[in-house]
């Protein structure tokens, strides 16, 4: 089985990076994330509900919503503040991906560990820019929060589309399928993974970001 693959690119200031991110894999986790199940029997089960918050950004003007969960939202955060981390101090590149895959476990013989089968991945290509007064940055950052808007709106496209979803799982299999680990959600098996290099295509310069601006001041 081939994984969907979806890819953003996103071109950010590096303090945009973390609140870029987060506002894009958040949604996506939210429409993959159930509530708790409770097993009656081995096939008979209940799933709980799943709260939901809305976050303002704080380096743009953009509100997205996530699952109501400390915990998810945790390893989220832990992992993208990572990824910003990486792409900030690198002295050799300004330019990295980071990818939100989803998987389900398959069973294997003795003494092999399951096998690990992704069937969604999100990926989002970064690019910091540089920008050089305050005019410009404001104008960027209103660039910015309308390119999310329809990035979400994207991503809401595809989660109400009828596409493969692992089968609800017999309480024996339940963690070939969920992640759960969590005290109050269930979300589909994920990992996060990045990685920063050096750009394969000219960089994002400060004439290019000159150019950007004057089309969207032109529209």
């Amino acid at each position: 089985m081939n994984a969907r693959s979806h890819v953003f690119e996103v071109a950010v200031e590096g303090c945009q990076v973390e609140d870029s991110v987060l506002s894009l894999f958040h949604p996506i986790l939210f429409h993959r994330t159930l509530g708790k199940f409770t097993y009656q029997y081995e096939s008979s089960y209940s799933i709980g509900t799943v709260g939901y918050q809305d976050v303002d950004c704080h380096t743009f003007d953009h509100t997205y919503v996530r699952a109501s969960s400390p915990g998810l939202d945790s390893l989220i955060r832990r992992e993208v503040v990572t990824f910003a981390d990486d792409i900030k101090n690198s002295a050799a590149s300004k330019t990295g991906q980071i990818s939100l895959e989803f998987f389900q476990r398959k069973r294997t013989r003795w003494p092999f560990p399951p096998e690990n089968i992704p069937w969604e991945v999100w990926t989002i290509r970064v690019e910091l820019v540089g920008l050089e007064n305050e005019y410009d940055r404001q104008k960027w950052r209103e660039k910015l929060g309308e390119d999310l808007c329809e990035k979400t709106l994207y991503i809401t496209e595809v989660m109400n589309k009828h596409e493969f979803l692992p089968k609800m799982p017999n309480k024996s299999d339940l963690e070939l399928v969920f992640d759960s680990s969590f005290h109050d959600v269930q979300p589909y098996l994920f990992k996060i993974c990045h990685s920063t290099a050096g750009p394969s295509t000219p960089s994002v310069g400060i004439g290019t970001v000159r150019r950007l601006l004057k089309d969207t001041l032109a529209i």
